[in-house]
């Protein structure tokens, strides 16, 4: 008997050892979140966000003590009707006095009154970074509403960064909850239908939900290496819930061919361990395309993908694990319980209710499949072209680094920051101009900034003097060692907006050279909000092709790996490239318009979130190796038991029609639910991964697949001679038993290069039941 692979080996184990494996498993997971909780999570500081131009300017502004720092705002106005001038001013008073006796505030400005005199805006600057203050916020949020309750008669909030941040948080955590509550009913009654069993359908949750929990603990742990931007965890319920329920139904279908097969012939141990042999490969193989996929977001050289590739390769990996060693046990426990049943029922004499069976694909798989199988180059061409047709609108695809604007309006924060904004336009853009020189030149960079603070302000896309200090004076500031100067710049337009953009260039490309930039010696730089945004795009333009080319590179690599074919691997890469081309067009049609805003509830930028599109590429990729590896191992396993290539298609696809649909069901499910969220960006994921995946399941493994892999025929395994060599058998076995003896021969056989995975005979192979009549 050949050698098992280490797959079957511990599937063997796990089904001799059902127990241990069960609690080994509570324990790992235990052991995780335990470690996890403990430990904490390292969250990513603001030196980690840092990119191009803008993040040296935080570094310079940041050495000299002089960085941009949170600001809240707190406003004060009438309920109706003019602003009393007398109450406004007692209730100005009382909110200073609060806001300075706090440590998290660094200082409190003279309160600004609006255009038509009937708001006033006293800001509070707070100690720390941008991103680093949520933590700071309550305090502050505290003090304001203690002081709308000494002022009846007046209506005063705050807004600002760590308000809205921290509403955004709290708004993403609901979320989740709201995700969970939908997604877990719909994956209940998808796998009831799947399996008509309950106890069947507790077993890939309990799976999937152990297996997020033990990642939940891995990936604070992985936080003191890579720090955890806040959405890794969001990633770990989209990827584990997705991924665990999908490997957990590819194997529960193969046990259940086998048990059907066997008749009761084979014990649950012999039964698991002949579905490990094959399914239990190919979930393997598909994890680790999944994880290597994956790793192309580490090139992009960006912290927030560098969390959302160790969230997915995490939960990924776990949910890997978990279906080879403690689903194994699991199912040996299920099938003892049948076994037992029917031994009590054979022993009172009434009959043995049927196994698990599997049925054949119904009347609407027949009609789907069809088309491919008689007429498949017609079937290519149209789908093809219906493909291509959903992907030209990517064509117009502007991206955009979704900014404060684009937040819930269900957010308290985002309330008052719309009112802030009415009253002070001016406050929608903050640009700071840093200049690192010697010191000796500390008095000259000051001159030349309020020349540049000048021109800004005759610019009109900058705001007006007057809406920039009471005074009309720049906003400079300078470090103790007067080596760093800073210039505040405001503008009145959307952060996401092509004025507030324009601005930028306008200044870092025109009025900064003119001024401050013909100094000798001098270093200079611009941040804020929109410079970090348009820096951040121009930084994943940069670092897009070789993502790409390393996950083109990586998917063919594995495809190759995995069948032994280079037609197989280009012909995945085009498959792929047109799922994620075609999702894109139905993204951008949808959220890049006005049109679908009271539909789905959002604000457009006129774009697409910038990661949205490498975030697509990367997991998409990954997660369509799950069918295409299920889809074309049942192919490429009835291609080495002999059948021609064209019937091999068919039972392959055939045979795995159910399983794939309701595996992708189930994924669509999950990332549909994310478009009900809040947060934009979410609700573009959710939206494009639910279409690619839907895309990829019907249309390319229905349409595309068969009907490409039926033109090409005995050329798909190119250039494997395994199909080649179990077609010449298959050949002799029909000269030598003639037609009936080949067909008989073809029914069943082993697969040449799975012999060493065959079940164990002996005790295994004698059912504890007597066989069922």
């Amino acid at each position: 008997m050949g050698k098992r692979s280490v797959t079957v080996r511990v599937a063997r184990w796990s089904a001799l050892h059902p127990g241990r494996a069960v609690i080994g498993w509570l324990v790992f997971v235990m052991l995780c979140l335990g470690g996890g909780t403990a430990i904490g999570m390292n969250s990513a500081t603001s030196e980690d966000f840092r990119v191009g131009e803008a993040g040296r300017a935080e570094a310079l502004a940041t050495e000299g003590g002089v960085q941009m720092r949170p600001t809240e705002q707190v406003l004060i106005r009438a309920e109706s009707g003019p602003l009393d001038e007398k109450a406004a001013d007692a209730a100005v008073k009382d909110i200073t006095a609060r806001m300075k006796s706090l440590p998290e505030v660094a200082s409190v400005a003279a309160p600004v009154k609006s255009a038509d005199g009937r708001v006033l805006r006293v800001q509070v600057e707070l100690n720390g970074s941008e991103q680093e203050d949520q933590e700071s916020v309550p305090p502050l949020q505290a003090q304001t509403e203690e002081a709308a309750k000494g002022h009846p008669d007046l209506v005063i909030e705050e807004t600002g960064d760590a308000s809205v941040s921290k509403g955004v948080d709290d708004q993403r955590n609901e979320d989740l909850q709201f995700s969970e509550a939908i997604t877990l009913p719909v994956t209940l009654i998808t796998l009831a239908l799947v399996f008509g069993s309950v106890v069947m359908v507790g077993v890939p949750l309990l799976l999937a939900v152990t297996s997020i929990m033990a990642t939940m603990g891995l990936a604070m742990l992985a936080s003191h290496l890579l720090p955890d931007t806040g959405v890794g965890m969001s990633m770990i319920l989209l990827i584990g819930m997705a991924v665990g329920v999908d490997y957990t139904l590819f194997y529960l279908k193969r046990e259940r061919e086998e048990r059907a097969r066997a008749g009761g012939r084979l014990t649950s141990e012999a039964l698991v361990e002949a579905a490990a042999a094959t399914a239990g490969r190919a979930i393997v193989v598909s994890g680790l395309a999944v994880i290597v996929s994956t790793t192309a977001l580490f090139l992009a050289r960006d912290v927030i993908f560098d969390s959302l590739a160790t969230g997915t390769i995490l939960v990924v990996a776990v949910a890997v694990v978990s279906s080879v060693t403690v689903l194994p046990a699991l199912l040996v426990k299920l099938g003892r319980r049948t076994e037992r049943r029917a031994a009590k029922r054979l022993a009172r004499g009434k009959p043995v209710r049927g196994t698990y069976g599997e049925k054949e694909p119904g009347r609407a798989w027949n009609v789907l499949l069809a088309p491919a199988r008689k007429r498949p180059a017609l079937t290519l061409c149209l789908s093809v072209l219906v493909m291509l047709g959903l992907a030209l609108p990517a064509l117009n695809m502007n991206l955009k680094n979704p900014a404060r604007d684009s937040f819930s309006r269900d957010i308290e924060a985002m309330k008052g920051y719309d009112r802030l904004l009415d009253a002070f336009p001016e406050q929608r853009v903050r640009h700071l101009v840093v200049v690192r020189a010697e010191a000796s030149q500390a008095a000259d960079v000051r001159q030349a900034l309020t020349d540049l603070d000048r021109r800004a302000k005759s610019d009109p896309l900058f705001s007006h003097p007057s809406f920039s200090h009471p005074s009309g004076a720049p906003l400079l500031r300078s470090s103790e060692d007067r080596r760093t100067t800073t210039l505040e710049l405001n503008a009145p337009h959307p952060t996401y907006s092509q004025k507030a953009e324009d601005s930028l260039d306008h200044l870092r490309h025109d009025h900064l050279p003119a001024t401050v930039g013909k100094m000798p010696g001098v270093e200079t730089a611009v941040t804020g909000e929109v410079p970090r945004g348009t820096d951040y795009v121009e930084h994943q333009n940069q670092k897009l092709p070789l993502v790409l080319g390393f996950l083109l590179l990586m998917t063919f690599a594995m495809t190759v790996f995995a069948f032994r074919s280079v037609v197989l691997g280009l012909l995945g890469i085009v498959l792929n490239l047109l799922s994620a081309a075609s999702a894109l067009g139905l993204l951008v049609l949808v959220f890049q318009g006005k049109w679908a805003e009271e539909l789905l509830s959002f604000i457009s930028l006129g774009g697409i979130s910038s990661r949205v599109p490498l975030f697509l590429f990367v997991i998409l990729f990954g997660l369509s190796m799950d069918y295409q590896v299920f889809v074309v191992s049942r192919i490429r396993e009835a291609a080495l038991n002999g059948v021609p290539t064209r019937q091999a298609v068919i039972e392959g696809i055939s045979s795995s029609a159910k399983v794939v649909t309701s595996a992708a069901i189930v994924m669509v499910t999950v990332f549909a639910s994310f478009v009900m969220l809040h947060i934009l960006e979410m609700k573009q994921m959710g939206f494009v991964l639910a279409a690619a995946v839907l895309l990829d399941a019907v249309v390319m493994r229905i349409m595309i697949l068969p009907a490409a892999l039926l033109l090409l025929g005995r050329a798909t395994w190119w250039p494997s001679p395994a199909i080649r060599r179990a077609e010449e058998r298959a050949a002799e076995r029909y000269g030598a038993y003639g037609a009936h003896g080949a067909q008989e021969s073809q029914e069943a056989p082993e697969a040449p290069e799975a012999a060493d995975e065959r079940p164990l005979s002996g005790h295994w192979a004698e059912p504890r039941t007597a066989r069922r009549g």
